[in-house]
């Protein structure tokens, strides 16, 4: 075994598990999950059996990821945060065939007890703040905070807040990485560094 797996911890027969992943206490990964390389599953974590989960990510206590929801590459699961995959569910009506894709692109931090309602997009590197509902697309670099969530700002890549406005023409530099951060049409873009 290329990972490390807990003793209390159950890996169904077929799931994939890329080298130096962890997988700690009491966890459950169905037999359909595709989680890559040096991923971290904190205690109690489920992984469903439609879940791709991306190199780098960390997965901390507490945090069911069900069928049809993909995590890219080094994204950030707080805590308790919850992840749904049905938008109206009843126990008396099976619903299945009505799961939602949900996709958390590359390097986004899902805050502590935040809810990702089904069906969206959460932007690269964007930030949820703890207890925030997502019940709607978040774009790139944006920083979301409520019930529901609304955007107050925007992140760096480095996960500090930048200093630009929500809309309109302007740019900063990360002070920690010199980075520029581009805002035009409501969208952040960030140009690559040069050596």
């Amino acid at each position: 075994m290329s990972y490390f797996k807990h003793e209390s911890a159950i890996v169904d027969e077929g799931a994939k598990i890329g080298e130096k992943s962890r997988v700690w206490h009491f966890v459950h990964v169905c037999g359909g999950a595709k989680i890559g390389q040096c991923v971290s599953l904190g205690q109690n974590v489920f992984v469903g059996n439609k879940v791709i989960i991306g190199d780098h990510c960390k997965v901390q206590n507490n945090v069911s990821i069900y069928d049809n929801v993909t995590l890219e590459e080094g994204v950030f699961c707080g805590p308790s945060m919850v992840f749904t995959n049905v938008y109206n569910p009843r126990s008396l009506i099976e619903r299945k065939d009505e799961y939602r894709n949900t996709l958390v692109r590359k390097g986004a931090t899902l805050g502590a007890n935040c809810t990702i309602v089904c069906g969206v997009t959460i932007g690269e590197f964007s930030f949820v703040g703890a207890g925030a509902v997502v019940n709607k697309d978040v774009p790139a670099y944006a920083l979301m905070v409520g019930v529901p969530a609304k955007q107050i700002g925007w992140m760096s890549e480095f996960g500090e807040q930048l200093d630009l406005p929500l809309e309109g023409e302007a740019q900063v530099a990360c002070k920690h990485t010199g980075a520029i951060y581009r805002l035009k049409d409501k969208i952040v873009t960030k140009e690559q560094i040069t050596a």
